[in-house]
């Protein structure tokens, strides 16, 4: 599939200076499209085999925001992997509610180019990467190699003419779709989503901006060539089950 230019645009989510109204509107919705779609569920078996091959329980979370997939993924990866747990972590930590049990919120910030050497175990992203450019992107993956430590990312979103073109029919009214299923019920998110609908905007927007920064397998082949030392290793590509398609990118130290 032939894919678009990377363009670094900027993300309504990544502002400071959004309201609070809005940023609440934008995150709760992206948490109940992956409570009730639960897209990565499908690599709970790749994550498995990671820890095993590694030989940690401990799995670090970068760029968690306020959660991620994990109140699903993490059920769901225990039935095979009884001991695992996570560490949720964040440049700017958002402790939330409901977490399963497992996963703990780190209530300092963690810089993903510098992480402390207490947090160890397997490193993972989900919708992380995009947000980097490519020197920082690199700087993170290089922190890893260097420290010789498993990292794992993975991205929902691609960078394609038809992808976008699909977001920019279906988001809004998915929007429309999922919100009365968010709890609590809130007069504002109401008022927000269908009587002057800022939030839908500002999730197309940032939907689309997120399909634009992704990067694809080759460039990801780019981003880790040369970081290489020790005998570490880097796998990337495209995993599709279940009418999803997931980009991810695996580094591996040498086995000991």
């Amino acid at each position: 599939m032939r894919l678009l230019p990377r363009l670094h645009l900027f993300e309504f989510l990544d502002q400071p200076w959004l309201p609070a109204l809005l940023r609440r509107g934008e995150v709760d919705y992206l948490h109940i499209v992956l409570d009730r779609t639960r897209p990565y569920d499908a690599v709970a078996p790749q994550l498995g085999d990671l820890l095993r091959m590694t030989g940690t329980n401990r799995i670090i979370d970068l760029c968690s925001g306020t959660g991620g997939p994990w109140r699903t993924l993490l059920p769901t990866l225990r039935k095979a992997n009884p001991e695992a747990e996570v560490v949720l972590t964040d440049l700017h930590p958002t402790p939330v509610p409901g977490l399963p049990e497992g996963v703990q919120y780190r209530d300092t910030p963690v810089d993903v180019t510098r992480i402390p050497e207490e947090l160890t175990g397997l490193r993972t992203l989900f919708e992380g990467l995009h947000h980097f450019r490519p020197k920082q992107a690199r700087a993170l993956l290089a922190d890893a190699a260097t420290r010789g430590v498993p990292i794992a990312a993975f991205e929902l979103t691609q960078r394609s003419l038809p992808y976008v073109l699909i977001q920019l029919l279906l988001i809004i009214p998915l929007v429309w779709g999922f919100t009365p299923l968010i709890r609590p019920v809130r007069w504002w998110r109401l008022l927000l989503t269908y009587l002057v609908p800022i939030i839908p905007l500002l999730i197309l927007w940032d939907g689309i901006v997120s399909s634009l920064r992704t990067y694809a397998p080759e460039d990801l082949e780019e981003l880790t060539e040369g970081l290489d030392a020790n005998g570490y290793r880097w796998h990337s590509g495209v995993h599709r089950a279940q009418g999803m398609t997931i980009t991810y990118l695996l580094g591996l130290p040498r086995p000991r």
